[in-house]
Order: C-alpha cells, then sequence, then structure tokens
C-alpha cells in the first residue's frame, strides 16, 4: 500500500499525469502574472485590472538560492532529523518568479541552471507525506555542476 499524499495547502498546486502546476492569475491587460491568486494587478504601470485565473509550471532558470542550515521554528513541519536545503528563487520561462525549496542538494545547485517545477514532499505525519511545490535542476545542468 503506498503512503497518502496530500498537499499541505489544498488548491494552491497540483499534478496531473506527472506535470506539476501552480494555481495563480494573470491581468488580462498587461500580462502580469501572479502566485498565489490576486484579486488585483499590482504593476504601477497597468491601467486597468482584469485579473483571469491561470496555473503555470515547466522550466525556468534558478536565479539564485540560499541554504537553510537550521530547523526552520514552529509552526513550520520538517522530517526529523533535519536535514539543510536550499530555497532558490526562479524565473520561470511563463515570466513568474517565484521561490520554492529546491529538491536538490545545495552543493549541486549552479545559479543559472535550468530548473523544472515538481510537487515533492514537505514531510510526512500520522501516516501522511504531505506535499508542496518545489524546484529540481534539470539533468544537463546537474551534471555541468560537478
Amino acid at each position: 500500500m503506498s503512503e497518502e499524499k496530500v498537499p499541505c495547502v489544498p488548491g494552491l498546486f497540483s499534478e496531473e499525469n506527472g506535470v506539476a502546476r501552480v494555481h495563480g492569475s494573470r491581468c488580462t491587460g498587461c500580462g502580469t502574472p501572479y502566485f498565489p491568486r490576486s484579486a488585483a494587478c499590482h504593476n504601477p504601470d497597468c491601467s486597468g485590472s482584469r485579473m483571469e485565473e491561470c496555473s503555470y509550471g515547466g522550466a525556468g532558470r534558478l536565479w539564485s538560492f540560499s541554504v537553510a542550515d537550521f530547523p526552520p521554528p514552529p509552526p513550520h513541519k520538517y522530517d526529523k532529523p533535519f536535514v539543510p536545503y536550499a530555497i532558490g528563487v526562479v524565473d520561470l520561462d511563463c515570466g513568474l518568479r517565484m521561490i520554492g525549496q529546491m529538491v536538490d542538494q545545495p552543493s549541486d545547485l549552479t545559479v543559472d541552471a535550468r530548473v523544472e517545477l515538481v510537487i515533492d514532499t514537505l514531510y510526512h505525519e500520522d501516516g501522511k507525506a504531505f506535499t508542496s511545490w518545489k524546484f529540481r535542476q534539470l539533468a544537463a545542468d546537474a551534471a555541468r555542476s560537478h
């Protein structure tokens, strides 16, 4: 029997047929993407604020990252023992800039590497795997960093 996977925040992201998506919005007036969803456009150059729901996924570039080398304080949850991980800032090809945990070991990451959005386990509790969006360095860029 496989472990039940549960999103840590229902409705914020999904995965179908192995394709990860986050659910946000986009201004139809200026095209500015938002995650999570926004009720109004915050682009100062936009004269209108016509928002539509939109989902984002795919690949992008790792703009920067930082290493979390100490456990986060409550109410954050993590599997014990704590293992340091990287938090990346990613510019997706669709124009959205996101922050997310990296699947790769911090020592394997390279700024400007191609990465992809994935859904992965954040922590385990009560026999369930709680999932969130994360990013994984694409194989060609991962091989280059070694």
